[in-house]
């Protein structure tokens, strides 16, 4: 009886993984990052330095920003007439126009609060999830 039941929850295991498996395969990445790696080209021209990572679409910003956020919803985002700035907890994914579409640039969020904050400022609603804290007295350091 004892086998019995090692077998069942090992066949249990089996399926879960097996699902876990058809879901990335149909859906995608599990996090913003892998979906815009999975969805959209690589464009290594574009990066800004070592902490932005470019991609590219040939669809607008406010295109790629809603099949972004149709994905996944973002904690907040900021549009303007130079993009779309899109925060989630660990990273930022800002969308910029080109003449031949858009460029999505991949951040952390460490680095792109202060690249942002001139264009988002209070916007994006630090303290609400983000992992940036602030360094005055009683910040939680």
């Amino acid at each position: 009886m004892t086998y019995r039941r090692w077998f069942v929850v090992g066949v249990a295991f089996a399926v879960i993984g097996a699902l876990v498996a058809a879901f990335a395969i149909f859906y995608g990445s599990f996090s913003p990052r892998g979906y815009v790696e999975d969805k959209y080209k690589r464009a290594a021209s574009h990066d800004i330095g070592r902490n932005a990572v470019a991609y590219t679409s040939p669809r607008s910003p406010s295109q790629v920003a809603k099949e972004v956020t149709d994905a996944w919803q973002p904690a907040d985002q900021y549009v303007d007439g130079s993009g779309v700035y899109l925060r989630y907890d660990d990273d930022s994914v800002v969308i910029l126009p080109i003449a031949a579409g858009s460029v999505i640039l991949l951040e952390r969020m460490s680095t792109a609060y202060p690249r942002y904050h001139s264009t988002v400022g209070s916007h994006w609603g630090w303290g609400r999830g983000s992992t940036v804290r602030g360094g005055g007295p009683g910040s939680g350091k």
